[in-house]
């Protein structure tokens, strides 16, 4: 399977570095043998359509900036051009989320869809402002458009809504979304920090970003939250459906009274079929939501009132690198169910 990969940084050198690292795992149990034929990043673009090693494509990265200093290297070479000249299977978009108009991801993903490429992509921004029309013009061209590593990283909360929760009506969904807005809130409740000093800790350990303000001001959750809704409930929303509100009036004294009445605070994304909102509440210690440090957690309630919840790291090179792989072991058994029903007709025909 052929790959062309958009972005290389942080989550796209993870996993370029486990495709190559599983190489042989992936092809014994899923009949996967995933080649790295392109990579795009800021000063260009690489093409080999022998493939690319993930270590020579880190040398290059740090010796000229860019995978374009390779031998066989395109400087200045666009994603637009490198999706209209090289011949792949799967298209991986992971350029840096932007929630103001989904660019440059969006051109990304709807180029590669449009030449007939399957796509697999991290970038909440697109996402979060187009679903519907994204899978729309993935169904009109007959191709994948796989995202579970936009919403929970490494744990599993797309695909678990979608092949476990099967024949189950989810009435509504809560959940813990945002990362680093939880480890703020737990270090100002455990340790007594005010909001700065919790964020700056954040930062050291490499939780925020040096500016957190998607998070803080919870747009981040609110990315999250339309693309939940869309997949668990079905619901047609964008990030502009969401109501917003982040952490950023949360002081000490209030994470402090909440612990003195046995609550805690936490940036709360919640939807149902007549709303969708992202809030600061104070909920109970003993509630499923009540996780620490970088957790994410989600609650589904389903028909009959009962529950399910997942907790696990919502964020991380490495957690979204095994994201886009379950993705890619997706598609590959998608397409090969999908071979063998043309099989199975041609020869009833």
């Amino acid at each position: 399977m052929r790959i062309m990969l958009i972005g290389y940084g942080n989550v796209g050198k993870c996993f370029h570095g486990l495709l190559d690292e599983r190489r042989e795992f992936l092809t014994r149990r899923y009949g996967i043998t995933p080649k790295v034929v392109s990579i795009v990043d800021r000063g260009g673009a690489v093409i080999d359509p022998k493939g690319i090693r993930c270590d020579e494509a880190l040398e290059a990265k740090r010796k000229f900036g860019t995978v374009a200093g390779l031998d066989r290297g395109r400087r200045g070479m666009s994603a637009i051009e490198a999706i209209g000249e090289v011949d792949c299977e799967v298209v991986t978009e992971l350029t840096p989320s932007n929630l103001a108009d989904g660019e440059p991801g969006m051109s990304h993903i709807v180029e590669a869809m449009r030449v007939g490429r399957h796509v697999i992509t991290a970038n909440k921004g697109p996402l979060a402002l187009a679903l519907p029309a994204l899978l729309e013009l993935a169904s009109h061209n007959d191709v994948k458009l796989l995202f579970s590593g936009t919403v929970g990283g490494g744990t599993p909360f797309l695909n678990f809504i979608r092949k476990c929760l099967k024949g189950n009506e989810i009435l509504s969904l809560r959940g813990v979304l945002n990362g680093t807005t939880n480890f703020v809130l737990s270090t100002m409740e455990r340790k007594g920090r005010t909001m700065e000093e919790a964020l700056l800790e954040a930062k050291d350990l490499g939780y925020a970003e040096a500016d957190p303000s998607l998070d803080v001001n919870g747009l981040d959750a609110a990315a999250k939250l339309a693309i939940l809704t869309n997949v668990a409930l079905g619901r047609r929303v964008t990030i502009s459906d969401v109501e917003v509100e982040g952490i950023a009036k949360v002081s000490r004294r209030d994470v402090s009274r909440a612990l003195d009445s046995g609550m805690t605070i936490r940036l709360i994304a919640e939807a149902s079929h007549e709303f969708a909102r992202v809030q600061p509440r104070e909920i109970s210690r003993e509630d499923p939501l009540c996780v620490y440090g970088p957790l994410n957690a989600l609650s589904l309630v389903m028909e009959g009132e009962w529950q399910v919840t997942l907790v696990g790291k919502g964020a991380g090179g490495f957690e979204t690198a095994q994201a886009l792989v379950r993705d890619l072991v997706e598609l590959k058994e998608s397409l090969t169910s999908t071979y063998s029903t043309l099989k199975i007709e041609a020869y009833e025909r």
